[in-house]
């Protein structure tokens, strides 16, 4: 058995029985599930109903307001045009209602644009107050157009809305929608991806930071190379977060269902659905959902499946020998982290670029270019796959990814190789450099 093999079994079995790993990979779940069930629990609850006072000196938008009671139960508006105003605003002081929506009197309804006031004891949401806005525009217009003796309902039928249907070159049918939920099936791999680094790399950085203050390390490295000992803690390391994913994967799922099943909870978007609403867009929209379906068997599931055990091989490499060398160069966390800001940049970086670029122009310069760049193409690229991405592209993603990683880990090792025997100092970018010459 090589040394790298032992290194790697002796990562593994240390990881998988420590008492925190065994408890955090069964708790977890747990923890997420409850969370996830109490989420779909609050949201399943009637938000209580805010109290707008209302003084409408005009008489114009009252039952504009009103009418409103019938179709919103989140907000109840009250005539309080009677009632005098300096009462009303002391009572928004007190908190009797949420706020006070003043309306004065005004010759013309150009005077209407810039008098009303909404008073209240802290902001208003933005849709609020645009709803109140609308309610508001909507009367004035049309007040306008009968002073100017046109036909309201007239104008009304002339309004036309229109629905594009969205056709293939092949004569096909295709959905709305659709990049949205490529963008989101990609993203969420990259977004694992990305988890899986921070944390499992965090976990080799810790490994080597223990085993450097312990002093342990300098009677392993009398036996093996510092890069044996570096790829044997990142390839041991990954196995165990590896079980840990797997393992946290069946218990959710499992639990999951068991709480769908067993205890009526909907987790989900759906938990604040009615069974009749659900039953009835089920019924409108059959046709609709199989084309949805088709649309995603469609995808290049296995482009995106291979895809992601690739870039996540590569990717979790790049970034763990980072870490690795960051743990060889100090002697506690304390210190690393000036260290790890520019590691995690890269990352969140990738994140908005695969967001807010991939979604609206996916084979755009920005989009090709961060899917070639080493340290963002694991999460770029695989946003980018859903939408079909030419294969010497991909090609030479995952070269350039592997490469790098290969020339990372030389100039890590070398990093490693001086920092794992240093000890009471501080380095600094400049002292790493000079590492890399030794």
């Amino acid at each position: 058995m090589s040394i790298i093999t032992l290194i790697i079994k002796r990562e593994f079995i240390a990881k998988v029985r420590n008492k925190s790993f065994i408890v955090m990979t069964f708790l977890s779940p747990l923890l997420f599930v409850a969370i996830a069930s109490f989420v779909a629990y609050l949201s399943s609850m009637k938000a209580e109903t805010k109290r707008i006072a209302i003084h409408d000196e005009s008489g114009m938008f009252v039952k504009e307001f009103t009418s409103q009671n019938k179709i919103n139960d989140e907000y109840k508006y009250l005539d309080l045009s009677l009632i005098d105003l300096k009462f009303l605003k002391d009572s928004i002081t007190n908190e009797s209602y949420e706020g006070l929506l003043y309306i004065p009197k005004a010759s013309n309804s150009k005077d209407f644009e810039s008098k009303i006031q909404f008073i209240s004891n802290s902001s208003p949401s933005m849709s609020f107050v645009e709803n109140i806005q609308d309610i508001i525009a909507n009367k004035l217009t049309k007040n306008n157009l009968e002073a100017a003796n046109l036909d309201t309902l007239a104008i009304k039928n002339a309004q036309s809305k229109v629905s594009v249907n969205l056709t293939k070159a092949s004569g096909e049918e295709s959905v709305k929608g659709l990049n949205e939920i490529k963008i989101g099936i990609g993203g969420a791999f990259g977004y694992l991806i990305m988890m899986f680094i921070i944390i499992y790399g965090n976990m080799v950085m810790r490994s080597v930071i223990e085993e450097k203050t312990s002093r342990i390390v300098e009677i392993i490295i009398s036996s093996v190379k510092p890069f044996q000992l570096m790829m044997g803690k990142i390839i041991g390391t990954s196995l165990a977060g590896l079980l840990q994913f797997f393992i946290w994967a069946i218990i959710g799922l499992s639990l999951m269902f068991a709480a769908s099943v067993f205890f009526g909870v909907n987790v989900g978007p759906a938990a604040r659905i009615s069974p009749e609403m659900m039953q009835n867009a089920q019924q409108e929209m059959t046709g609709t959902a199989q084309m949805y379906i088709k649309e995603l068997w469609n995808l290049p599931i296995a482009s995106i499946l291979i895809g992601f055990v690739i870039y996540f091989i590569g990717g979790y490499f790049l970034y763990s020998s980072f870490y690795a060398a960051i743990g060889a160069a100090v002697d506690n966390q304390t210190d690393s982290q000036q260290f790890l800001l520019p590691i995690i940049m890269p990352l969140m970086l990738s994140v908005y670029v695969g967001f807010f670029t991939v979604i609206n122009d996916p084979h755009g310069t920005i989009a090709v270019v961060f899917s070639m760049i080493p340290l963002t193409s694991p999460i770029v690229m695989l946003m980018r796959i859903p939408f079909g991405v030419p294969l010497w592209q991909i090609a030479i993603s995952v070269t350039l990814l592997f490469g790098s990683f290969f020339g990372v880990v030389w100039f890590a090792a070398k990093i490693y190789r001086i920092g794992i025997l240093m000890y009471g100092k501080k380095p600094t970018w400049s002292e790493m450099y000079r590492w890399l010459k030794y």
